[in-house]
């Protein structure tokens, strides 16, 4: 059986994440250093004692995700563990740019502006309040993506995260995936419900952030991984530089297939799922998929002590 580490995405972000993990390992504390001074900003200050509405900014949100994520991957190897004991890694959105950094495809100085770039643009794509997203529980997501396209109307509105077997993630414009809420309700849906995010993420409508990205990604360079990265929008392997480069330009506007990413997962051998980095989030949703696998975070100094057992 063997094991897969995964990273968050947004919306996994609190203050004080990777706080413990910086005052116990020197490496942990070198990450935050790293990405402070790739900013030019003190990121870690505003991560460890700032204000919460700051934190939850994309544009802060994805850079801090990484680093803490990084951190983490940095205390496992302290211990002896590291990314060579995973047979893939994997992200959810932008946690896939840690999984690049984790399998040293991206360095982390260079995750951390593109992931900035990445907040700024997508943020920018579309006025707030013109877009939004909602959750829809209950439904597959053959059902969620008929919802999406009978709420559309002339507008944007399509399945934009595939979590897991009962929730789906709807995007696009505001009134749209408002119709979609109705609709999924009507049609059995357990719960439809908006979430409080400031951008339609992984739909049509980010487009003019997946050009910025593009642009971003030219000057980048980007090393083939030392494990295999599972692709959101590929829900398979990927190792080729030029693809991954491909990949994640794509992803901006693409959905995030994480429900095929773990089923593939599960299918190449994966029994065991490490969560590096904030929260437990994408531990709840594998379980969900994939009943029979063994989820373990590892997020804190105490996470770590329990894996050395």
């Amino acid at each position: 059986m063997s094991r897969a580490f995964v990273f968050p995405g947004q919306g996994a972000q609190t203050i004080g994440m990777g706080w413990a993990l910086a005052e116990a390992y020197p490496a942990a504390r070198a990450v935050f250093e790293e990405v402070d001074a790739a900013l030019g900003q003190s990121l870690s200050g505003l991560i460890w004692e700032g204000d919460s509405a700051e934190l939850t900014l994309t544009a802060n949100a994805q850079p801090a995700l990484m680093a803490t994520s990084i951190a983490a991957l940095r205390a496992l190897e302290a211990e002896g563990f590291g990314v060579l004991d995973a047979a893939f890694v994997a992200g959810h959105s932008l946690g896939e740019y840690s999984a690049l950094c984790a399998a040293g495809s991206l360095s982390v100085a260079d995750a951390a502006r593109l992931l900035r770039i990445r907040g700024a643009a997508m943020q920018a794509a579309v006025p707030v309040g013109v877009g939004a997203m909602a959750a829809l529980l209950g439904l597959d997501f053959a059902a969620a993506a008929e919802v999406a396209a009978e709420a559309a109307q002339g507008e944007i509105c399509q399945a934009a995260n595939d979590n897991d077997p009962a929730q789906v993630v709807v995007s696009g414009h505001k009134g749209a995936v408002e119709r979609a809420v109705e609709i999924a309700k009507a049609k059995g849906a357990k719960r439809a419900v908006m979430l409080p995010v400031s951008a339609p993420f992984h739909c049509a409508l980010m487009q003019p952030a997946a050009e910025a990205m593009a642009e971003a990604l030219e000057g980048v360079e980007i090393k083939a991984p030392v494990v295999p990265v599972v692709a959101n929008v590929r829900a398979a392997a990927v190792s080729e530089p030029e693809v991954i480069r491909e990949l994640l330009v794509a992803q901006v506007t693409g959905s995030v297939r994480w429900r095929e990413s773990v089923q593939w997962m599960v299918g190449a051998g994966v029994g065991e799922f490490w969560e590096i980095g904030a929260g437990k989030a994408l531990s709840g949703m594998i379980k969900r998929i994939a009943k029979d696998s063994v989820q373990k975070a590892v997020g804190t100094p105490e996470d770590i002590a329990a894996l050395k057992g």
